[in-house]
């Protein structure tokens, strides 16, 4: 059966997910991390794309963009995902694949869930048990977010109206971290990237199907399956 085509709306904010095959490593020395997060770096600025957060763990990645074309995501993950798999396969004498099919995609409903979204995205480190604090770990964006780390990220406006300045921002921003996301608002992001359905309440939904055509499909009932791999990351 042929796949569904993946429709992108440009301008608007969307949580990607992609992970190792079989869930098996996909980062495994620094060198493997920066020549990734350099090739996202290269290929956002072509493709048009601005990221706003990322989190790259031993056997997936997070990042929540916009795209300011169309088929900007679809172009950047997939050279992104070739030049890298050639670059691991050449490395370490490997062959086959390196990722588990194409990337998950969620639109992210902009106003009431993209904050939440971005520390979902940079408190994975710390819900894997991996770190305690998310400045701790170094392969995600939070240190550029939340303590004015040189970057190359582009921030949202969600983020921008933070405050009027950028300490106003990083502090506020930094007060978000006092709250965790709730297990409703984990559930919701989790099952919304299992399904590649939006992150979003019903009536959002409704205005993205009548707007944009959009195909909205109905999430499964409970939290999907977590499970542990090798060095204890979570999938999500």
């Amino acid at each position: 059966m042929p796949r569904r085509a993946r429709h992108y709306v440009a301008g608007m904010p969307y949580h990607i997910v992609q992970r190792g095959n079989n869930r098996q490593r996909c980062f495994l020395q620094d060198a493997d991390y920066s020549f990734y997060l350099k090739q996202w770096r290269i290929n956002a600025s072509i493709y048009d794309v601005h990221v706003h957060a990322y989190c790259l763990m031993s056997n997936h990645v997070h990042f929540l963009l916009t795209p300011y074309r169309d088929d900007g995501v679809s172009w950047v993950t997939r050279i992104v995902g070739s030049n890298y798999a050639r670059y691991i396969n050449q490395k370490y004498n490997r062959t086959g694949t390196l990722w588990e099919g194409r990337h998950r995609a969620s639109l992210v409903q902009t106003q009431r869930y993209f904050l939440t979204c971005q520390r979902y995205i940079e408190l994975n480190p710390v819900r894997a048990s991996i770190v305690t604090d998310p400045e701790h770990y170094r392969w995600s964006s939070f240190k550029e977010n939340a303590l004015g780390a040189d970057g190359w990220m582009q921030p949202h406006t969600e983020f921008l109206a933070l405050g009027e300045s950028a300490v106003a921002r990083r502090e506020a921003y930094l007060r978000l971290f006092n709250k965790p996301v709730s297990k409703h608002q984990l559930t919701l992001i989790r099952s919304a990237a299992h399904c590649c359905q939006p992150v979003a309440d019903n009536r959002y939904k409704k205005v993205l199907k009548k707007k944009y055509g959009l195909i909205i499909g109905r999430l499964r009932p409970g939290q999907p399956r977590k499970t542990k791999y090798g060095d204890g990351v979570n999938i999500f």
